[in-house]
Formats: structure tokens, sequence, C-alpha cells
């Protein structure tokens, strides 16, 4: 089993890593990619993916984290993203949630397009996150296509326009909301999604699954969110875990 998007460098976590890789290693989770949302915690990622034998890291600049960034900034990230073990440029994209100006969505936008850019140059998959955004993230992506892969990581979008998002090479991350017992629509999500496009996820120390909402979420609860995807779906644990593991692979070429 792999979580492909968790935040071992977030504080809540960082200061036992080590027992969290540890705890989920015994649960059956083989590959931990630990994802930055700014130069700090991409730096954090790069260091906790060479410290552990378990832990890749994805590199960049979160929608939310814009007010750091600059060219140089992106310089030092791609400097991080030719180091052994980064996998994928992320989480990058748009969050219109907790931005609303139009200028606002303009500069994510800007620096979307760059990072994307900066994806396609290294040859790397990536890790988008889109919240309240899916038709721009679509649109965009039609505009500046990315070359090797990427995910929608959380994805909370319709099954319709995950269809699309499909079409034009999507992969999509589920993770504790589809265990939510109000949570109908990533339900209906996991249930539509195509085979080869299926991945589990975390995003620890967030969203823990149910039966363990409101603690601090960590990589050791991936069997708990593939158990429920499993139901939506009517297959085994294990048909479910090979499925997104093969698809995990196929996109970050580990």
């Amino acid at each position: 089993m792999i979580d492909t998007h968790c935040h071992l460098n977030d504080e809540q976590l960082l200061t036992t890593a080590s027992q969290s890789i540890e705890a989920a290693i015994a649960n059956g989770v083989s590959k931990i990619i630990c994802i930055g949302w700014d130069l700090e915690s991409s730096k954090t990622a790069v260091e906790l993916a060479h410290k552990y034998d378990a832990v890749f890291a994805a590199v960049g600049f979160h929608p939310e984290n814009l007010e750091n960034i600059s060219e140089d900034a992106l310089l030092e990230i791609e400097k991080l993203a030719k180091e052994d073990k980064v996998v994928a440029i992320g989480e990058i994209g748009l969050d219109y949630h907790w931005f609303k100006e139009e200028s606002e969505h303009a500069n994510q936008k800007i620096w979307f397009i760059k990072q994307i850019e900066l994806a396609n140059k290294l040859g790397l998959p990536v890790s988008i996150h889109a919240r309240d955004a899916s038709q721009d993230t679509y649109d965009l992506l039609v505009e500046h296509p990315i070359e090797n892969g990427f995910v929608l990581h959380c994805y909370s979008g319709s099954p319709e326009m995950m269809e699309r998002f499909a079409k034009i090479g999507a992969y999509f991350g589920f993770d504790g909301p589809v265990t939510f017992k109000n949570s109908i629509t990533p339900k209906e999500c996991v249930k539509a999604c195509r085979e080869d496009r299926l991945i589990v996820e975390t995003d620890s120390p967030y969203m823990a699954p149910t039966p363990f909402r409101g603690k601090v979420n960590e990589p050791k609860y991936i069997p708990v969110i593939l158990e429920k995807i499993a139901e939506i779906r009517g297959i085994s644990l294990k048909e479910a875990s090979d499925i997104t593991d093969r698809n995990a692979h196929e996109l970050f070429k580990f």
C-alpha cells in the first residue's frame, strides 16, 4: 500500500516522523510521498526522503503559500526537484475557497503554469490541489498540458468533471472523506473512477478517516481508507490495494 500524499513535514508529525513511518510500515504501507507546500517544507520533505527508505518527496508551492514565491525561490525548487527520491512537483494548483479575488486567482494561475513548465522540463508528474476551482483547473490544464501525468489530490469535484479530467490524463487521489458518513460525492467518485486512475492517500495530518476523525491523521490509516474504497467498489481489500499500488507506480515511477 502506498500513501501518495501526506505531510510528515508538518509540525504535527515532524517530531514523531520516525514513529509514524514505523507504524505505517507495520500496517502494510510500503511507500509514503511527503509533499511540500513552500520552499522550506519542500526542503524538509527531501531531507525526510533521504533519511527514510520508505519516504519519497514532492516539492513546490501550494496556492495558499505564494507570499514568499519568486523566480529565485522557483530556482531553488528546481534544484530540490533534481534530488534523488523526488518523484513529483507538488502540491501546486488553484484554491478559490480561501481566495476570492480575481487578482488572487490570476496570481495563482501564473505560478501554477510556471510550476507545470518546471515539471515538464524535469520530466516529473504533478500533484494538484484544486479547491472550488475545478473548471479553471481543467481549462488551464487543457491550455498547458502536463506531459508526465498528474493527480488531482483529495479529489472533490463531481463524477462528471472527473471523467473530463480523466480524458486529459488525470489520476484521482482519495482520502479520509470517503469514510465520512455524510460525504456523498466522494463516494460517488470512488465508485465511478476508472480503475487505472485510482490512487489512495491520507493527506496527513489532516482529515483522519472514520473512526479516527478529529485525531491527528497518519499514513498508518491507509488500510482504513482502502477498506472503504474496496467496499464502495465491491471488491476485496487486496484488489483495492493492488489497483492503487499499480497506479501509483505508473504515475510516480518510483
